[in-house]
């Protein structure tokens, strides 16, 4: 944890601003974590640490790019205390500041919409974990969604309206992933002139996952979204399933596939793909700190000679279960690795709260206890485990690994296949399942997997690992210019161009921005 830091608005933040021709309009971004969390220390003071979750971790990226008003759920005491102060500004990182401010639920609302509706139903749905999913009854997901999930959108949506009030310039809204698919139907019901785009951070699966929800809900999803002028997703296959289950649960939709636009009651959605990214200019900074060369120093004495490394939220998502059988399966099959093998795994506690969240960490450790006691001799284990949110440590990890193992069931994109490439310092290859988000971008400079495959993971483990010289410089050489070329900048900049075009057509006013909107989905 670090000290509460609060800025003045009027504060300095450290680093050059964009120009006006670089920098989009002000944004209100909405998303249920925020950039910070509040804890209350034992005498009493605040205390501020980064929030966690791939979404935060993304958007803090964003935040030296824009002028930021940045609308988040108080999750904890501290964040219900710092509520009372408003509107506050904050530093975010080391050069950057933002505006902050929570929205406070009761705690029984919060409960619904976050640990009932939100998680263990959308969640578990659109990851397509159905397994999690069965059991729960109609009764219980209603409950849920209409003493939880819609009050917390409402509650969004008004301190989303108040803030686009209070700037001189009309602001750009961007409303971010699950928890928050009724807030563009809200927003749009009290303040219909504002541009609003809502992103999705997970995958969208086709129309029959969504059969498992009550219809009317579904509908009540799909109406919210096209309030929004833009819907973004991380890929094609997201962005065509959308305009799939629209078509599939709205009856008055015109669904323009070619466009990759739906018009529904007069208004014209557009359907976009934005393939989130990193800041790989903020990443190569940090490997310069000294707390990244500390770290790195230590973890270079509990690597082997060939190191394995993998990065993960502990969510069932993530399949880490998975890779660990497929490096036991490894070990069995390349005896000779003994000594010599060593995987990092870098698991940040998650959801914990989440009853499937908990029951699903609690079998990682029980299997990595299980692999090393297996394999151990000589003081050798195979795996170092390390069970914490520390982000400079696993930056440092992945400098270091020879191949990178990232074998998710399902996910939107994971920037932890984008990080890594950028600081790694020994040309390793990355494994990569075809069923990640950033499979399409990366997919010609990584070995790619079948998620379920256990077995031909532990091939492409051994193929990688065992890849001649030049082809690894090869490999890495085209994931660090595809990644470079399509940065976090470009993520953002390509939104705000089509925010822009938004505006231009509703107020006749053309941007200053010059850059061509997107083009839109199939």
């Amino acid at each position: 944890m670090r000290t509460l830091v609060t800025l003045d608005d009027d504060a300095a933040t450290g680093r050059d601003a964009p120009t006006a021709a670089e920098q989009p309009n002000r944004i209100i971004l909405a998303s249920n974590r925020g950039p910070l969390e509040y804890h209350v220390d034992e005498s009493g003071h605040l205390e501020a640490e980064g929030g966690d979750g791939g979404v935060a971790t993304a958007l803090t990226a964003l935040v030296p790019l824009a002028d930021f008003v940045w609308i988040a759920s108080a999750m904890t005491e501290g964040d219900r205390m710092m509520a009372r102060e408003g509107r506050h500004r904050v530093q975010v990182g080391d050069y950057s500041s933002c505006q902050h401010r929570f929205v406070p639920l009761a705690r029984r609302t919060y409960h619904r919409y976050y640990s009932v509706f939100s998680n263990p139903i959308l969640w578990f749905l659109q990851h397509e974990l159905w397994d999690s999913l069965r059991g729960r009854g109609a009764a219980a997901i209603r409950r849920s969604w209409e003493e939880g999930y819609l009050p917390a959108n409402r509650a969004f949506a008004q301190a989303v309206v108040e803030d686009c009030r209070n700037g001189a310039t009309p602001p750009y809204v961007m409303i971010q992933d699950y928890h928050l698919y009724m807030c563009p139907g809200f927003v749009r019901e009290v303040a219909p002139e504002v541009i609003l785009q809502h992103f999705l951070h997970i995958p969208w699966p086709g129309p029959d996952a969504w059969e498992m929800l009550p219809r009317d809900i579904v509908q009540a999803i799909c109406a919210s979204l096209l309030c929004a002028d833009v819907v973004g997703f991380q890929t094609d296959v997201s962005a065509c399933s959308f305009l799939l289950t629209c078509r599939g649960f709205l009856p008055d939709v015109s669904v323009h596939a070619a466009q990759g636009a739906i018009a529904r009651g007069g208004r014209l959605t557009r359907v976009r793909t934005y393939p989130v990214s990193v800041d790989v200019e903020r990443l190569r900074d940090q490997t310069l700190s000294l707390d990244f060369a500390r770290y790195r120093k230590h973890l270079r004495k509990l690597a082997g000679k060939h190191t394995i490394v993998r990065v993960d939220r502990l969510d069932p998502s993530k399949n880490i279960l998975g890779g660990l059988d497929a490096l036991e399966l490894l070990l069995h099959r390349h005896p000779e690795l003994a000594g010599d093998l060593k995987m990092l795994a870098f698991l940040v506690p998650s959801r914990s709260s989440i009853r499937e969240f908990g029951g699903y960490a609690k079998e990682v450790w029980q299997r990595i206890d299980e692999i090393n006691a297996r394999f151990e001799v000589g003081g050798w284990r195979p795996i170092e485990a390390f069970a914490e949110n520390n982000y400079t440590q696993a930056l440092a990890g992945m400098s270091l690994y020879d191949v990178l193992l990232v074998n998710s069931l399902a996910d939107g994109m994971n920037l932890v296949s984008k990080e890594g490439p950028v600081v790694n310092e020994r040309d390793g290859v990355v494994v990569l399942s075809t069923a990640v988000g950033s499979h399409h971008e990366l997919k010609e400079g990584v070995v790619s997997v079948a998620s379920t495959d256990i077995e031909g993971t532990a091939d492409a483990l051994w193929v990688a690992l065992t890849m001649p010289e030049d082809e690894k410089r090869r490999r890495a050489r085209r994931l660090r210019g595809v990644i470079t070329r399509n940065d976090l900048r470009t993520w953002l900049h390509s939104q705000s161009d089509d925010l822009a075009l938004v505006a231009e057509e509703k107020t006749g006013i053309r941007s200053s921005r010059d850059t061509p909107a997107r083009a839109a989905t199939g």
